[in-house]
């Protein structure tokens, strides 16, 4: 076993040394629009795999860069928003032939506006009264209809419904917020681009992913409880198709953004808490030009829990194989506490098991012994045609690391020092 570290590090190692690239080796690119004198960029020689898209270097944050922290609650979610989008881009956007880039053209500050609340008559004259006061001077009544006019088409913008009887999420009734949920925390860009034959890059396509509650949490009153309002699939996606397509209207208003193919990609967060994330569960793609988003496809892809109730309803052949695992780790190594994991399904089908075992060791003898185990056990009971990956930890901290890809007969170990 020992031998097969040693082997396997080796190999990583001298892949490692051949991936490493000079400078001289990449090939520099600009922008359309870019002048002599601004910074070129660069695209990698080399491609981590098929399924990964190259991306320009220096990589460029998102626009609305970190503000998908404040909106989404689930920390998996987050990720899996992001990295589910890129997945079911591909679809659109062959990796072979496009570049990727973090989205450049929604700013914070227009994904806040979006994500806003529209506003009733009474709030809108609170707002403007607000604004008054704000100020020192006295306006004029061309002054204040002017500050009227920029707030009212402000609000207009905001994709929420409006919270009648509230001003700023505070002072509704109980019934208000539950008759009319925030049903969308966050919007995420990622642009697709094409070289040109001047080695130009230019922006060819674009994915907009919509963040969808499945359960809107309120205060009915100023420092009470929290109340929660579950939001059905059906309603979800009604309101987020919607949306969609009044985000499309306006990214066509937008410079450049005239006439690029486009993706929506519509997400289902989780409750905030889930150990697990939420999933995509429609997309839809527009053509050059398209005013109009046109069928959307469903999205069949779940995150189950093991051991959950979930997972014996709705998957129970890999709930027990879960749970035998489990048993015979439990055979020979008292310091066991359990294990825990998910499962990445489309369309019912097993695609990647990921399991964590969290374990006691005293000393790294007692580690190497355990990942042995562990890895003479996912040869003998795990079908090869998912991916798996086991993570053994003691105290939070990564041990070793056993994988497996779908169609490959030997895991791969790794042992941490």
């Amino acid at each position: 076993m020992l031998k097969k570290i040693a082997i396997w590090l080796t190999g990583a190692l001298l892949f490692m040394t051949s991936c490493s690239q000079n400078i001289n080796d990449e090939e520099v690119v600009k922008k359309d629009n870019e002048t002599a004198n601004q910074e070129k960029s660069i695209v990698p020689s080399y491609q981590l795999s098929k399924e990964n898209y190259k991306m320009i270097l220096p990589y460029k944050p998102s626009a609305a860069r970190g503000l998908i922290v404040s909106q989404v609650g689930n920390r998996l979610d987050i990720d899996e928003m992001e990295e589910g989008l890129r997945r079911h881009s591909k679809e659109y956007f062959d990796p072979s032939k496009y570049l990727f880039q973090a989205g450049q053209n929604l700013s914070k500050d227009t994904v806040l506006q979006w994500l806003g609340r529209d506003l009733t008559d009474k709030q809108l004259k609170q707002a403007v009264q607000e604004k008054l006061d704000s100020t020192e001077s006295e306006e004029s009544e061309d002054e204040i209809a002017e500050i009227t006019k920029n707030i009212k088409e402000e609000a207009s913008l905001a994709l929420n419904p409006e919270l009648p009887g509230a001003a700023n999420e505070d002072g509704a009734s109980e019934s208000a917020y539950r008759e009319n949920p925030r049903y969308l925390s966050h919007i995420v860009e990622q642009n697709y681009l094409k070289k040109n034959k001047d080695k130009s890059v230019k922006l060819v396509g674009m994915s907009i992913g919509l963040a969808l509650k499945s359960e809107y949490r309120f205060q009915a009153v100023k420092d009470g409880p929290y109340l929660y309002e579950e939001i059905s699939e059906e309603e979800m996606l009604k309101h987020g198709k919607q949306m969609a397509q009044t985000i499309l209207e306006r990214l066509r208003k937008m410079e450049g953004l005239e006439d690029i193919p486009i993706m929506f990609a519509l997400y289902r967060e989780e409750k905030e808490g889930s150990p697990i994330p939420g999933n995509y569960v429609a997309k839809a793609g527009v053509k050059g030009s398209d005013m109009s988003i046109g069928d959307w496809e469903a999205i069949k892809e779940d995150y189950i829990l093991f051991p959950s109730d979930e997972a014996k309803e709705k998957h129970y052949d890999d709930s027990q194989l879960v749970a035998n695992f489990a048993n015979e780790v439990a055979k020979f190594f008292p310091n066991y506490v359990g294990v825990i994991g998910e499962g990445f399904y489309i369309d019912d089908e097993m695609k990647k098991l990921t399991l964590e075992i969290p374990i006691e060791f005293y000393g790294k003898g007692e580690v190497i012994g355990f990942s042995q185990y562990a890895y003479g056990l996912v040869k003998e009971m795990f079908p090869d045609h998912f991916d798996i990956e086991i993570k053994v930890t003691s105290s939070d901290k990564l041990e070793s690391l056993i994988y497996r890809s779908a169609g490959v007969e030997d895991p791969t170990v790794h042992i941490f020092h």
